[in-house]
């Protein structure tokens, strides 16, 4: 990941007075060019021309007609935090919300972190430590293996087959924890933890510190079984950026870099694509949902190998590569088929972003 700024430049950040909630904000890296923070509680966000960074203009009106006809409601790209492109279709506008559908797992892992950040859980320790027993229908040894990391992890080793549910009855035993992995909504329990530990609601936690920390909007929506995030494109971007600049906003550390440092890498060892409810480019093989099935290969082949990923239903994407200094943003319908997380749309756009970018 994008290594932190000195010691140095932040004396000079505090010395020159460069920071405030209302002003825009940059951090100078002794290696790299100043990373842009828009403002909190403002519609300003800096610009950034694609002919500035020497993009293929014809190929970026291509990538237009391809986002608009595969049912895009929004798109953006950020590079070092200024927007360099960023469109909205289908009557679809700035300031109109968008779920995050599975794409939101990752706002929980982050909180999670932060609420171990701040001593008030340890994801190491049993889920039953911070839930009590009996939160599932498992024997209590089997129940007790199971940590926060498991569900961080996806390998708790429940029953992923009997719905969206997480009452104790749905939750039941198939594998010892660690040693299945299975896309599942237990994940949702760490929401319960935190609140249990911080001794506030999910949201107001989750308000506090994250979402008014970085300006984002939005709220939570509970939609059958599942908590769903809602917000603008732009939120989601916000959160994007606070993630490449290893967990921080401003001159403020949201969530630490060693947690993101396990989180953006491979958690466990069944699925080498999934950190912590991040999914992860570059590996020699993957896991998908709903099936125990390995693929070899990379999760998508034309994306950059250090790349990873929040993916939700129906095409949501929050794409974040370090190399190139991206944070890309795509919310919208299904450009296909229904479909979980990942999809064939990931490869295809990739290959229309490479065409931009190279």
């Amino acid at each position: 990941m994008k290594p932190i700024r000195s010691l140095l430049s932040i004396i000079l950040l505090f010395t020159f007075g460069c920071s405030s909630e209302n002003k825009d904000f940059e951090i100078e890296n002794p290696t790299t060019e100043a990373i842009y923070f828009p403002p909190i509680n403002s519609d300003t966000w800096e610009t950034l021309s694609p002919l500035e960074l020497n993009w293929n203009t014809n190929a970026l009106d291509e990538l237009s007609l391809f986002l608009q006809t595969s049912n895009t409601k929004s798109f953006i790209i950020l590079h070092k935090g200024k927007i360099a492109f960023e469109q909205y279709f289908n009557d679809h506008a700035l300031t109109d919300p968008w779920y995050w559908a599975s794409a939101g797992k990752t706002l929980t892992s982050t909180v999670t972190g932060i609420a171990q950040d701040q001593g008030l859980l340890n994801i190491n320790n049993k889920v039953s430590d911070y839930l009590g027993t009996n939160w599932t229908s498992e024997t209590l040894e089997q129940e007790q293996l199971i940590t926060c990391q498991n569900l961080l992890s996806m390998d708790s080793g429940l029953d992923d087959s009997l719905g969206d549910s997480v009452v104790p009855e749905n939750l039941q035993y198939i594998a010892n924890a660690s040693n299945r992995w299975a896309y599942h909504n237990v994940y949702v329990k760490l929401q319960d933890v935190v609140a249990a530990v911080s001794n506030q609601s999910w949201s107001d936690y989750f308000n506090e510190n994250l979402k008014n920390k970085i300006g984002m909007t939005g709220t939570w929506i509970t939609i059958g079984d599942l908590s769903v995030y809602w917000s603008t494109t732009r939120s989601m971007a916000r959160f994007g950026l606070m993630i490449y600049t290893n967990g921080q906003w401003d001159n403020q550390q949201i969530v630490s870099e060693a947690f993101l440092n396990q989180a953006t890498n491979t958690s466990q060892s069944i699925n080498q694509a999934y950190g912590y409810l991040w999914w992860l480019n570059g590996k020699s093989s993957y896991h998908l949902p709903q099936t125990q099935v390995e693929f070899t290969g990379e999760l998508i082949p034309n994306g950059p190998s250090d790349m990873y990923c929040a993916l939700g239903k129906n095409d949501q994407k929050l794409y974040i590569v370090p190399s190139k200094d991206l944070v890309i943003v795509r919310m919208g319908e299904a450009a296909d088929d229904s479909n979980f997380a990942l999809s064939s749309y990931d490869n295809a756009l990739w290959e229309k972003l490479n065409n931009v970018f190279n």
